[in-house]
């Protein structure tokens, strides 16, 4: 994504997730990078989650039985029109409705 070779959306939720444990250990250092990276990193979209969001999730949570998290990260990279959804969690690939990638299955 720095390079410009793609472009990340991500939501809000992100944010959550990734500055929950850094607070914990009370890294403000830390808190400051991650927080500077995904709402002021360059090729990378932070959307806020709206009313369609919300339910494009509820949606894929009937039909894919997934967390609320989960849903709403997926409806937002369906919002924003992205090709594919990168993850970590393998659960994730019985979403028919995009197309989910595993980062340690790709070759970087």
């Amino acid at each position: 994504m720095d390079s410009g070779a793609i472009r990340g959306y991500s939501s809000v939720v992100t944010v959550t997730e990734v500055l929950t444990r850094p607070k914990q250990l009370g890294d403000a250092n830390l808190v400051n990078e991650y927080r500077s990276l995904l709402l002021y990193g360059r090729n990378l979209t932070i959307v806020p989650i709206d009313a369609a969001i919300a339910e494009s999730a509820a949606d894929l949570r009937a039909s894919y039985r997934l967390r609320t998290p989960d849903a709403l990260q997926i409806a937002t990279a369906m919002s924003a029109g992205c090709e594919a959804f990168l993850t970590n969690d393998g659960a994730l690939q019985r979403v028919a409705t995009l197309r989910v990638l595993m980062l340690d299955k790709l070759a970087l």
